[in-house]
């Protein structure tokens, strides 16, 4: 099969490789998330950084999504919530975040809880298998994007997914504004 987007020698139904996902996105797909449109490519462990997977298979940021776990405080409650952004932005946590949850404070979850709570290896985090009930927070730029790259649980191999499967996921919530062009740096 032919990706849809990228330069990849071999890519795959998203159903022929569960097995290489991380359990909590195998399950989802084999459950309450449609597989239809979803492809598999594999990819080094070495390149999962978005910048070095992007030149390494000719995806620009335009098309490669991050997945980032956040924690929102108000008194002595903490929500954990994912936000999938495009990789030349960055997550407005301190307005955007922070007023859709509710929240006094909110900022980048520890790597320990992230990794521990959603069940996916750090720098493979992605918006599919996110544990029940939290909140996913998708920019309407991803949404509209026909193909996105986003990590399969693993830092080994990427899913390309329509964005409007990843605005159809579980508990996700649209959101104008929510990615901001990241500061560039050297002007």
């Amino acid at each position: 099969m032919r990706a849809p987007i990228g330069n990849f020698t071999d890519a795959w139904p998203v159903t022929d490789k569960l097995d290489l996902l991380a359990p909590p996105v195998a399950a989802a797909l084999r459950g309450p998330v449609p597989a239809d449109g979803i492809v598999y490519v594999d990819s080094d462990p070495d390149d999962a950084d978005t910048a070095r997977f992007g030149e390494v298979h000719g995806i620009p940021p335009e098309q490669s999504a991050n997945c980032v776990v956040v924690a929102a405080r108000r008194g002595q409650e903490t929500t954990l919530a994912a936000c999938v952004v495009l990789a030349h932005t960055r997550a407005d946590v301190n307005r955007t975040v922070r007023r859709e949850l509710g929240a006094r404070k909110a900022s980048f979850a520890p790597m320990e809880t992230a990794v521990g709570e959603s069940g996916m290896e750090y720098g493979g985090i992605t918006p599919i298998g996110l544990p029940q009930g939290w909140p996913l927070l998708v920019d309407a730029a991803v949404a509209d994007t026909p193909y996105a790259v986003v990590g399969s649980g693993r830092r080994r191999g990427k899913l390309l997914v329509p964005g409007a499967l990843l605005a159809g996921l579980p508990g996700a919530r649209v959101l104008d504004g929510l990615g901001l062009q990241a500061a560039r740096t050297g002007d």
